[in-house]
């Protein structure tokens, strides 16, 4: 018999295979589709984002815990009502134009959906026009851009500019990230927050939602 924790630690260890065995399992035990999300799977994922800021786990086993999750919840979603499936937030998220780099980007996305918000992955090379659309189309909460080159962070820039231009600026929460952005940088250019890393990502999106709600 499965239970919440085995199914947690198939996510914290990245057993894809596992995970929806145990799934199938808890769903055919006739447990809660909301709870094996909530209890199993993003309880997971929750210890990984921990564990992963201390720097005890790296990149590839987050990136496995993450797969794993999305297995699973692949099997669970089409059993919860909408209704009960609320969205805490959602956020656009993609690399500006001229960049490539997408792992350290799609890494954000994943834990900050296990954390409860929908996001649009816009992938990589992004343009401010792209953007600009994005928020237009989806009126997320939070507009997350990336940028790995010291080449593309001058984009990040464009984008806020081009949001204050279209009179969307006060609509959305602009955060950025990458290996050569700082905070200072971040305050420079007039974005709402930066994060050195995918943890530090999803906390920051996190307290954004909760003073947005508050």
């Amino acid at each position: 018999m499965a239970n919440y924790a085995d199914l947690a630690q198939s996510v914290i260890t990245g057993q894809k295979d596992q995970v929806r065995d145990q799934v199938n399992s808890l769903l055919a035990e006739g447990k809660n589709p909301l709870e094996i999300v909530n209890q199993g799977l993003i309880e997971g994922m929750n210890v990984v984002g921990v564990r992963f800021k201390a720097g005890d786990m790296y990149v590839p086993e987050v990136l496995m815990s993450a797969k794993s999750m999305s297995g699973g919840l692949e099997i669970v979603k089409p059993l919860i009502a909408a209704a009960e499936q609320k969205s805490k937030g959602k956020i656009v998220l993609g690399t500006v134009k001229g960049d490539l780099h997408d792992i350290g980007k799609n890494l954000v996305g994943m834990l900050i959906e296990s954390g409860g918000l929908e996001v649009i992955n816009m992938g990589v090379d992004v343009s401010a026009d792209d953007f600009i659309d994005a928020v237009i189309e989806h009126k997320p909460d939070i507009l997350a851009l990336s940028a790995l080159l010291t080449t593309t962070m001058p984009a990040m820039r464009d984008i806020i500019e081009y949001l204050e231009d279209e009179g969307l600026r006060d609509q959305v929460k602009v955060i950025i990230g990458g290996a050569p952005v700082s905070r200072e940088y971040a305050e420079t250019i007039g974005a709402d927050g930066y994060a050195p890393d995918a943890g530090s990502a999803v906390e920051l999106c996190k307290k954004i939602m909760s003073d947005k709600q508050a």
